[in-house]
């Protein structure tokens, strides 16, 4: 199922996109789309019924706003250096563990909303990401398939980074992944059941129309297996958290310089196989 939440910030319904690409309205079965409803198997099985059974409204998707696929996430997990190809182009040498910080939940917004560049940012880049969003409680997790069976779906995530904040203002990355709408996150949670493999879904991301990041999931140094394993290691997930899982080579940080990092009226879009895509425009904060 393609799992989505419509409506002004702050007020998003409940919605799925059927097979045939109509927006039909969830609001009668389900309350939201959140991780209450992910981990609840019964309230699944009665949204898939009710989209098996056409007879769900449909909704007039001109001009309708897509928040985030998923309402009060807990924590979004990020792993850093996740390709090979991103590796390299960073000058890194490829991680012997995956690298895992975080995103506050509050940096989560639409797939189509404004990103704001940070005040006094000269290096805002791109990342387009591959997110998992978890649909069990998940805690030392000891096998790949049984990380899997932990996971409910997936998204397109934009990780925006500040890299002077992130890289040369001392401390953790943090500064430079936490700022306002730092996140785009959707359109679609794509259930598990759809992503046949999650390490053979392309990713590309355009900066005012030209291509930038042209990767696949299949250059994961850790994949979607083992990064919800490893991650479960060191703290709890919840239904409804969200993990980032890195990003393919092409990212403004790794080219030339003069190096094009993003401005304001700059737009980026992004997509993944099968999962969707994105477009944002930039403006000062």
């Amino acid at each position: 199922m393609k799992l989505l939440r419509v409506g002004t910030a702050g007020a998003e319904r409940p919605a799925l996109l059927d097979t045939e690409g109509v927006l039909r309205d969830l609001g009668g079965v389900v309350p939201d789309i959140d991780g209450e409803l992910l981990a609840d198997d019964a309230a699944l099985g009665r949204v898939r019924a009710a989209a098996e059974s056409g007879e769900l409204p449909v909704l007039d998707a001109d001009g309708l706003r897509v928040g985030p696929p998923v309402a009060r996430i807990g924590k979004v997990v990020c792993i850093g250096l996740n390709y090979h190809d991103h590796a390299a182009e960073t000058g890194a040498e490829p991680p012997s563990e995956p690298v895992v910080f975080f995103k506050a939940a509050d940096t989560v917004v639409g797939p189509d909303d404004t990103v704001l560049v940070p005040r006094t940012s000269v290096k805002t880049d791109w990342e387009v990401e591959l997110a998992i969003v978890i649909g069990r409680t998940a805690r030392y997790l000891e096998s790949h398939e049984e990380a899997l069976a932990h996971v409910a779906g997936y998204a397109v995530a934009h990780d925006v980074s500040e890299r002077e904040f992130q890289i040369e203002r001392g401390g953790t990355w943090d500064k430079g992944k936490n700022c306002e709408t730092f996140n785009p996150l959707g359109p679609w949670l794509v259930t598990a059941d759809e992503v046949a493999d999650p390490q053979a879904l392309g990713l590309k991301l355009w900066v005012n129309g030209e291509l930038k990041q042209n990767g696949s999931t299949a250059d994961q140094i850790f994949p979607v297996a083992e990064v919800v394993r490893y991650v479960s290691q060191f703290m709890t997930l919840y239904p409804g958290d969200v993990i980032n899982t890195g990003t393919p080579a092409g990212v403004a940080m790794g080219q030339p310089e003069p190096k094009p990092y993003l401005r304001a009226g700059d737009v980026v879009e992004l997509e993944i196989e099968g999962l969707g895509r994105q477009r944002q425009e930039l403006k000062d904060a």
